[in-house]
């Protein structure tokens, strides 16, 4: 068990560690218990590493950017960026630019940190009760201004230098964020002191994966799995969309591409043709909502059907308290309140699960079936997190994103019918159940039969392509592949994923040694 403190602000007593802020003295009483938890407590191992890719050589000169818009409420995200900036003040490897015109490279940090309970020392006292937190960060370093880069996707701030992942390590006395910040901080100084160059980080062997945010945490924990394995190598991952890492792949400028596209919708002739499909997890599209707090369905769960989602991404229901929305909702109180919808800006497969499904519930909507559309209404943003955060921050809002954003950022998510009449939460029993039903269709995971089966599940595919690269990388890829089907799909339960069928895995363990 990890316990930790409320707040974000600095200045506020701590009483017991693995918080959010720097610890105080503890309470005798406290400091008994704080030990007894950490010597009798259960933590998992962090997550912490590098991946280093091949960035250009004016690196030294950095500049930590300010969170972006759609984070710009998050008390995370700007913690973390200040405790960063705080540790690279007392580098001998790096300098702090003053602004991105005039640094060689950009580095953009995430927190997403969530609380898991709360621990009270007195009943008596609200003063001795004390919130354990989750959670992790990433930090990607892009090139600035001043060096060649390719341009950057509208949203997304241009190709990956360098990369890393950080979760709390088991044992500190520090805040969690302190102990983020000082992993990312870290792990730059070190990548910079070894001289992280174009020419000494590209290493032939290692491998660069870029596409679909939805399974983005999960692919950068494999990662970084992967590389402590013998024989594992440096990986990257760059969740620029489905759509852009498979232009990225096919411009030869990566080594494998992630995207929930299914074969039939051509995503292997958009990547070039001759490339292997291995899916990698399965995961699920879910409708996630803010209500203002005092109506009963912010307190409850909210049953959708996919043609009301349908008709709400359309425009013909607008209000939360329509007559087919309650009715599907009875004895509910639902609000007085326009609908603000909220989608994906960017080329995303996510969308295209999405929008397949409102198809499937809507033939309306099948002319609309894509990867990026036009939609008939609500405000576009990048990526399942920008969608989070814009849902977070909007009352009344709704979107879709992959279950694992919902459960990272706190959100509701509605139940959704399945053709077998239930109305079913998306969770790790209910994905499998698709999942199952589905294996082997070589498709999208929609309305798949069996009365626990959600009906918005997908999986996620590695496109590989069969004959690319030095036979060392094409060693590194077939490595990983197995890795990934194998001790990899026991790290998916975690992050809100669901593992692949065995039978599924077992047979796309073949596909991989096929590979040349």
């Amino acid at each position: 068990m990890r316990v930790g403190w409320r707040g974000f602000g600095r200045g506020t007593p701590i009483r017991v560690w693995h918080g959010l802020r720097r610890p105080q003295p503890l309470r005798p009483t406290a400091r008994c218990l704080a030990l007894l938890l950490l010597f009798f407590g259960t933590a998992r191992p962090g997550l912490s590493a590098a991946q280093t890719a091949k960035p250009a050589a004016a690196v030294r000169s950095v500049f930590v950017a300010p969170a972006e818009q759609s984070a710009a409420k998050s008390d995370a995200a700007e913690a973390l960026r200040q405790r960063v900036i705080e540790r690279l003040q007392h580098s001998k490897a790096l300098q702090l630019a003053p602004d991105e015109a005039s640094a060689g490279s950009v580095l953009r940090v995430r927190a997403v940190i969530w609380p898991t309970g709360t621990v009270t020392l007195n009943p008596k006292s609200q003063a001795d009760s004390f919130t354990n937190y989750e959670g992790y960060a990433t930090a990607y370093l892009y090139a600035g201004s001043g060096t060649a880069a390719p341009a950057a996707q509208a949203g997304h701030p241009g190709r990956v230098l360098w990369a890393y992942l950080a979760t709390p390590k088991p044992f500190h006395f520090d805040g969690i964020l302190d102990d983020l910040a000082g992993q990312i901080a870290a792990g730059l100084d070190r990548a910079v002191a070894r001289g992280l160059t174009a020419a000494s980080a590209a290493k032939d062997a290692s491998l660069q994966v870029a596409g679909g945010t939805l399974p983005a945490p999960l692919y950068l924990k494999w990662f970084e799995s992967f590389q402590g394995q013998p024989g594992g190598v440096p990986m990257t991952y760059d969740a620029v969309g489905s759509v852009a890492g498979i232009e990225e792949l096919r411009a030869g400028r990566i080594d494998m591409a992630a995207s929930e596209i299914p074969a039939a919708a051509g995503g292997d002739q958009s990547a070039g043709g001759n490339v292997l499909r291995i899916p990698s997890v399965a995961g699920a599209i879910v409708p996630i909502y803010n209500l203002a707090p005092g109506n009963a369905a912010a307190a409850g769960d909210l049953n959708l059907t996919g043609a009301l989602l349908a008709a709400i991404y359309a425009g013909s229901i607008t209000m939360w308290d329509d007559p087919a929305i309650a009715s599907a909702n009875r004895g509910t109180r639902l609000p007085h309140a326009a609908i603000s919808v909220v989608h994906r800006s960017d080329g995303s497969g996510t969308t295209f699960v999405w929008t397949s499904f409102l198809a499937q519930s809507d033939p309306a909507w099948k002319p609309r079936v894509g990867a990026a559309i036009d939609w008939p209404r609500g405000v576009g943003v990048f990526g399942n997190e920008g969608v989070s955060e814009q849902v977070a921050r909007t009352p009344n809002s709704i979107g879709y994103v992959e279950l694992a954003y919902a459960i990272q950022h706190r959100l509701r998510y509605a139940a959704v019918r399945n053709p077998a009449g239930r109305y079913v939460r998306a969770s790790l029993e209910s994905i499998s159940a698709a999942a199952g039903a589905a294996a082997g269709s070589g498709g999208l995971v929609l309305n798949a039969p069996g009365k626990d089966a959600y009906p918005i599940a997908t999986f996620t595919w590695l496109l590989v392509p069969q004959s690319a690269g030095s036979a060392e990388k094409r060693a590194s890829i077939k490595a990983f592949l197995r890795w990934m089907l194998t001790s990899g799909q026991k790290q998916c339960a975690s992050l809100g994923y669901a593992p692949l069928p065995r039978a599924l895995a077992a047979e796309e363990l073949k596909a991989a040694d096929a590979l040349n």
